[in-house]
């Protein structure tokens, strides 16, 4: 297979698949710690109508989801890639921090989180994920 093919073919893989981690986490979410009464965290217009309502618990979740579904979706195109893993990585990286950027704006979350949420979740973990999947880190 052509390297560039492969390559595209690698980081779309990798975003669809930690995609579905994020997804599958934020689904998990209210079972683990469950949302303020009367908050559906599946809806966008009900996160933003009561967003006042979350206390600092409830955004460990949201952060981890975050965090972890571009590690997985890094590490995914990392692995298989056919040149530059670390740059397939970091590419899935921008597209979840752009995915956070657009969280940012439609949310109106406190600034701690997405101070947090943007430094942390997105390009430091694709980085991670490019090294474990070379098995350099």
């Amino acid at each position: 297979m052509n390297p560039t093919v492969r390559n595209i073919l690698a980081v779309i893989a990798g975003a669809l698949i930690g995609g579905l981690v994020n997804f599958a986490l934020i689904m998990l979410s209210g079972s683990v710690i469950p949302p303020p009464e009367g908050v559906d965290v599946t809806s966008p217009e009900s996160l933003k109508a009561n967003i006042h309502l979350f206390e600092a618990k409830h955004f460990i979740m949201p952060f981890l989801a975050h965090a972890l579904g571009t590690l997985v979706g890094a590490f995914i195109a990392a692995k298989l890639a056919a040149s530059r893993s670390m740059t397939m990585a970091l590419i899935v990286g921008g597209f979840f921090l752009l995915g956070g950027i657009i969280n940012v704006v439609s949310l109106a979350a406190p600034m701690w989180f997405n101070i947090t949420d943007l430094v942390l979740a997105y390009i430091p973990m694709a980085w991670l994920g490019g090294k474990w999947a070379k098995g350099k880190a």
